[in-house]
């Protein structure tokens, strides 16, 4: 089968072919872009946090009757309330242990700042999100220690909402030791926080810790660096979360809201959001990201299904103006497969330049995302993967209309002769 007659065909029909040709240009281009931003959106929604997160809920609460001041008869009061209600939520048979935190992966919620080697160092060694829990943390999140030990209720403090006082000992990431020191020795080195003059010793490693914050990150901070104080913060409003006994989730959060308001009924724990499963936060912070991922995929079978109708239509406007044409070749010797085969090429050649231009497209489209939303670089997969997609599907789209013209019989070719 030659190029060339096929080719001073699709000269007579420079509009139709132009206007295909962009056609899957644009759709590859925009299919690139999109399902490689699917890829990412699915490849965070499925980023571990490094928890156990099954049979974990968080409770979020205030009192009604706990003094606001940061003097210290009241950070004495709210401690021991504080102190109460743990002991009232550990006594549960329901629950498994127990522990005050300021905030959750994935809550949005947090702090962060930057840690240091020396305490006359000007620039931080690196930045992380702070945590804060007793000696049942690790437990309570089912964090996996892979060096050093855990707190134990030694190590433990508790201090006013607004104070600053450093931690003697700490807990963080592999992904900060790593950090602050790359050989692998980072367990017993003293670190400073935030512009601090009293070392902190890092006395565990956990495998994994995300961020509070979805986006891994807070000012640029990676996602996986985080660091836990032994410490309750004495605040008006507090947080526990709870791990429940294996299948008993729900029991041990009715138990719970139950049980707190038996040991002080002025408090506010809201309905919603008062008490919620690790699920339910999880569910709730990647909402954006799996709606962002449904419209992509859904803008993407719009393209895909408009390029293969004009591709059908198209096809089809020619099969009907070369009917005669199509039943002199069949008079003259050629098969059903080659008529099938000339529109199938025809098709490929005309798939094959607006590929080309398709992935021009796709990567200029890339950079100027880089530029303004800062998108990661598509990796040559994807577009050759679009690609591979884009012709199949015009393979596929062309299928009918060429079947048609191989069926044309040679009778038409003596029709008004």
């Amino acid at each position: 089968m030659k190029l060339h007659p096929m080719i001073s065909a699709l000269r007579k029909h420079k509009a139709g072919v132009i206007l295909i040709a962009l056609q899957i240009a644009v759709t590859l281009a925009i299919v690139c872009n999109a399902t490689f931003i699917i890829g990412q959106r699915i490849a965070r929604v499925n980023r571990p946090t490094g928890l156990n997160e099954s049979d974990l809920f968080l409770i979020q609460q205030r009192w009604a009757d706990a003094p606001n001041g940061n003097d210290p008869a009241s950070v004495e009061k709210l401690d021991a309330m504080q102190r109460d209600d743990l002991a009232v939520l550990r006594k549960l048979p329901e629950v498994a242990s127990v522990t005050p935190v300021r905030a959750l992966p994935l809550t949005n919620n947090g702090s962060y700042n930057g840690i240091y080697l020396k305490p006359d160092q000007q620039k931080a060694t690196t930045e992380v999100a702070f945590y804060t829990g007793d000696e049942q943390i690790l437990s309570t999140l089912g964090l996996r220690l892979i060096a050093g030990r855990a707190f134990t209720a030694a190590d433990v403090r508790h201090v006013g909402f607004r104070s600053s006082e450093e931690p003697v000992a700490i807990i963080v990431s592999k992904a900060v030791a790593d950090k602050l020191y790359p050989h692998g020795d980072a367990l017993g080195k003293a670190i400073y926080l935030d512009i601090g003059t009293t070392p902190s010793t890092i006395i565990g490693i956990v495998e994994r810790l995300q961020t509070p914050h979805v986006g891994g990150a807070d000012g640029d901070v990676p996602a996986y660096n985080s660091l836990i104080e032994p410490l309750r913060r004495d605040y008006h409003r507090t947080q526990y979360a709870v791990r429940a006994k294996p299948g008993h989730e729900q029991a041990a959060m009715r138990a719970a809201r139950k049980a707190l308001f038996a040991a002080d009924a002025l408090r506010a724990v809201d309905d919603e959001d008062g008490i919620r499963t690790f699920s339910d936060i999880r569910a709730r912070a990647y909402q954006g990201d799996i709606g962002m991922a449904v419209l992509m995929g859904v803008v993407c079978l719009i393209l895909l299904g408009i390029t293969a109708l004009g591709i059908v239509g198209l096809t089809s406007f020619w099969v009907g103006q070369r009917q005669r044409q199509i039943g002199v070749r069949r008079a003259l010797g050629a098969r059903k497969q080659d008529i099938l085969r000339y529109f199938q090429a025809e098709n490929l050649i005309i798939a094959g330049g607006g590929a080309v231009l398709g992935i021009v497209l796709a990567i200029s489209l890339n950079l100027w995302l880089i530029t303004r939303y800062e998108m990661d670089r598509l990796p040559v997969t994807y577009v050759l993967v679009c690609l591979l997609a884009v012709l199949v599907l015009g393979q596929l789209a062309v299928l009918v209309p060429a079947r048609r013209a191989s069926n044309v019989p040679p009778v038409v070719a003596t029709r008004n002769v």
